[in-house]
Order: structure tokens, then C-alpha cells, then sequence
């Protein structure tokens, strides 16, 4: 195999994660509950009724994950802090407790050579704040912005990186939109509101941190390439209408200070939840822009009737995909850097990929080794996607697998498997994985 072009001199390679996922210690040192808390002890959400009360137990065996993160020899470690670990009822003075956690952590890294990168907002919301309407309530990004003050103030001092929210567009299509997430509400169009509310969160939160004297802060968004199903002119529409709710609501704003035209959604003029001065806040000046990719999204027209939106989706032909079903397509990647840079030109900031990654549940071998030649396969695909744009002209500064550990799925409970590390839900074992060796040669290789 061919070696991957050298990337950049300072290029970030990590590893990421995220607390409700892999943490566990779900009613410890004061942490308050979590509409994740609430959704998985809801019959029926979750597969399998999982829950993540213990998931990879990370709380208790963080130094054993740090270590691994050396092993591999990362940069920078993404992961997210819990809001109600450190405000169980989002509001209110700091649970000293939970945040003795991440000073933990953060030591932990630093003393290993890793540089911290915290997620603030990670989608588990402390239940009390969505009693009180959630991400729909304006007060919500108020909250957020007090929550991201108290984390600066006591963790500000040795963390280089920060992002405030992981993909706005997910928590509020799959929580708020349709009911497959947290919070589990079906409001279709009425969900609006909540990516708004994340937004302004988010440029309260920057503004707080660059107040503490945050020295890097980015958001991270979830980015996929809307591909029309065929060249006809209705479905080329769709998949413009797709970009524009997936894509351009969640990034317009924070770069060009203002929302996409919505009249393909039946929205015309001024969005009645948008307050005089929300825009300015959002529109913060930025260190990064966070790319979460995955895979590109085909998308059709629908047939008349059979949906509220301008679009539905339709599946690829004659891809391989992933256990979780997802087409494996690089090019994808490629692309989305690529389209970012040429549509925001120069309010564009430096792009990092703070998550790619794949699920593959290949099972030990007889001699306990775990050959994940896909996963391999997949993460040596998508970095030379990554050195393909850069080579085109995209600025990219970092690379970041999802993710370190198999770990809690979200409504797949524990059915899907995207770590370089294997984790035996029963006892908490660990186990690297080829991939993990792979990566770590990989980095090695980027390090002439």
C-alpha cells in the first residue's frame, strides 16, 4: 500500500469520545440526571434496552484509557465534559465533585503528552433544564453560556482547545424533529427553534470562554455532501433544499452572520424566534470549524403527500457499507472540505476533522488478536481523502478517529462498535484492535 502523503507540519492526529458514551458512574459524585438518563430507561427507545449507566466505566478507568492514548501516540484527545456532572440541574454553583473529575483528566493528558480538546455540550442536557422546555427555551443558551464560564474558570488554565456543541443539526433533527434522540420529541418543522437556541448558546458560550482567555474555540458540525439521486431537475432541488437545512442553518450563521433562505420549507421572511442582536452573538469569530463526516447523503424528491419536507432519502447502489449500514465512500470527505472552502471563502476558519470513524463488529480471534482489516481499510481510505483536499487547497489542521473506545450507541445501545480499542461490556476489559496499531503506525509515518 502506497504511504499517505506527508499532511502539514503541526498537523493534530488524535482520538475522540464523548461522557454519556463511555463514562458510566451515572449517579456518582452528585452528577445530576441527563435527558439520555431519562430517554434510556424509557421502554422501547433504546435497543435492547441498554442503558449507559456503566458503559466502559471511563470514569473509574480513565487512567488506564489515558494510557492507551499514549500507546497510540495522539496529539489531542477529544472528549466531552457532562453538564450534569458539573451542574446537575444546569444552573446554580459548580458540583465540586464532578469537576474534580475533569481536573483529574486533564492532568491525566498532560502529564501523557495529549492535549486536552472538551466538547462542552455533547447532547445530554440536564433533565431539569428540559423540564423547563429544553433547547426550545430560550433560556436555555443563557444556561449554556454560565455552564461554559464555570469549566473555563476551573479547567481554562491547561486546555489549549475547546469546542462548545457537537453537531446542533443531529440533537435537533433526531431530538427535537423526530423522537429517535433525546429528548424524544416529533415536532418535524416546530424543532426549529432548538437549533436557533443551540446557536446563540454557542456564541454566548465563545464569548464566556474567550472572556476566561480561551486561546482556541471551535464548533463542530456534522457535514455530509447532499448527492441528487438523478440529474433531474426536482431531484437536484432536493438535495439543495437537504444542504440548506443539514448544512447551510447550522453554518450560515456562525459564519456570514445570517440563516439561509427557508421558503423551500414553507418559512418566508424573518424567523419569529430570531431576536434583534441574536446574530452578532452567534457570529463570533472562530479558531476552527469541527467536521463531523461520516458519509454523503443521497436524496431524492419525494412523491406527493408522502412527507411535510422537500426531500427524502434514498439509499446508494453498489457500496459497501458498515455494519451500521452506512455507505463507505471517501470521496465524500474530499468533498466536504473542498465544498466548504470554495462556499465560505474567506469567513471560513482553519478545518478540523474531529470525528470519521466506522462501526465493525469483528469478533477476537481464536488467539485473541482482533484483525479489523475494514476499519483499517476505512481509516487509511478517509485520511487519503483528507491529504486529497488539502492538496486541493483546504485547510485543514487536525484529524480525529471516532473513536478511542467501543462505547454506548446511542439507540443502538451497544450493537455498534466504532472503537480502535475493543471493550468487553461485562467486565470493562479493554483490548487494542489492529486499527489501533495501524493508526498509531500511521501517526508514526506522519512524523519523519
Amino acid at each position: 500500500m502506497a504511504a499517505i502523503p506527508l499532511l502539514p507540519d503541526g498537523f493534530t492526529w488524535g482520538a475522540a469520545t464523548s461522557a454519556f458514551q463511555i463514562e458510566g458512574a451515572a449517579t456518582e459524585d452528585g452528577r445530576g440526571r441527563s435527558v439520555w438518563d431519562t430517554f434510556t430507561a424509557t421502554p422501547g427507545k433504546i435497543r435492547d434496552g441498554h442503558t449507559a449507566a456503566t458503559a466502559c466505566d471511563h470514569y473509574h478507568r480513565y487512567e488506564e484509557d489515558v494510557a492507551l492514548l499514549r500507546r497510540l501516540g495522539v496529539d489531542a484527545y477529544r472528549f466531552s465534559i457532562a453538564w450534569p456532572r458539573v451542574q446537575p440541574d444546569g444552573a446554580g454553583a459548580a458540583n465540586g465533585p464532578g469537576l474534580a473529575f475533569y481536573d483529574r483528566l486533564v492532568d491525566a493528558l498532560l502529564d501523557a503528552g495529549v492535549a486536552p480538546m472538551p466538547t462542552l455540550y455533547h447532547w445530554d442536557l440536564p433533565q431539569a433544564l428540559e423540564d423547563r422546555g429544553g433547547w426550545l427555551d430560550r433560556d436555555t443558551a443563557h444556561r449554556f453560556a454560565e455552564y461554559a464560564a464555570i469549566c473555563a474558570d476551573r479547567l481554562g488554565d491547561r486546555v489549549p482547545h475547546w469546542i462548545t456543541l457537537n453537531e446542533p443539526f443531529e440533537h435537533m433533527a433526531l431530538g427535537y424533529a423526530l423522537g429517535q434522540h433525546a429528548p424524544g420529541h416529533a415536532y418535524l418543522l416546530d424543532a426549529l427553534p432548538a437549533a436557533h437556541h443551540q446557536l446563540l448558546g454557542h456564541g454566548l458560550a465563545t464569548a464566556a470562554l474567550r472572556a476566561a482567555g480561551a486561546p482556541h474555540v471551535m464548533l463542530t458540525n456534522s457535514y455530509t455532501p447532499a448527492i441528487p439521486a438523478s440529474a433531474a431537475a426536482a431531484d437536484t432541488a432536493a438535495a439543495l433544499a437537504y444542504d440548506t437545512l443539514h448544512r447551510r442553518l447550522f453554518t450560515d450563521p456562525v459564519l456570514l452572520g445570517a440563516y439561509p433562505a427557508l421558503d423551500g420549507f414553507g418559512l418566508d421572511g424573518d424567523l419569529p424566534f430570531v431576536r434583534d442582536g441574536d446574530l452578532a452573538a452567534i457570529a463570533q469569530p472562530l479558531d476552527g470549524l469541527g467536521v463531523n463526516y461520516y458519509n454523503p447523503t443521497r436524496v431524492a424528491a419525494p412523491e406527493p403527500g408522502a412527507t411535510p419536507l422537500p426531500f427524502e432519502i434514498a439509499e446508494f447502489e453498489h457500496v459497501h457499507t458498515t455494519d451500521f449500514g452506512w455507505p463507505v465512500i471517501p470521496s465524500g470527505l474530499t468533498r466536504t472540505l473542498l465544498d466548504l472552502t470554495a462556499d465560505y471563502g474567506d469567513a471560513l476558519p482553519p478545518l478540523w476533522v474531529t470525528e470519521n470513524g466506522c462501526s465493525y463488529d469483528t469478533a477476537p480471534d481464536p488467539d485473541g488478536r482482533i484483525r479489523d482489516q475494514a476499519r483499517i481499510d476505512y481509516l487509511d481510505a478517509h485520511v487519503r481523502a483528507l491529504a486529497d483536499a488539502v492538496a486541493q487547497g483546504a485547510d485543514v489542521r487536525g484529524y480525529l478517529v471516532w473513536s478511542l473506545l467501543d462505547n454506548f450507541e446511542w439507540a443502538e445501545g451497544y450493537h455498534q462498535r466504532f472503537g480502535l480499542v475493543h471493550v468487553d461490556f461485562a467486565t470493562g476489559e479493554r483490548t487494542p484492535k489492529a486499527s489501533f496499531d495501524h493508526y498509531a503506525e500511521l501517526i508514526r509515518a506522519q512524523r519523519p
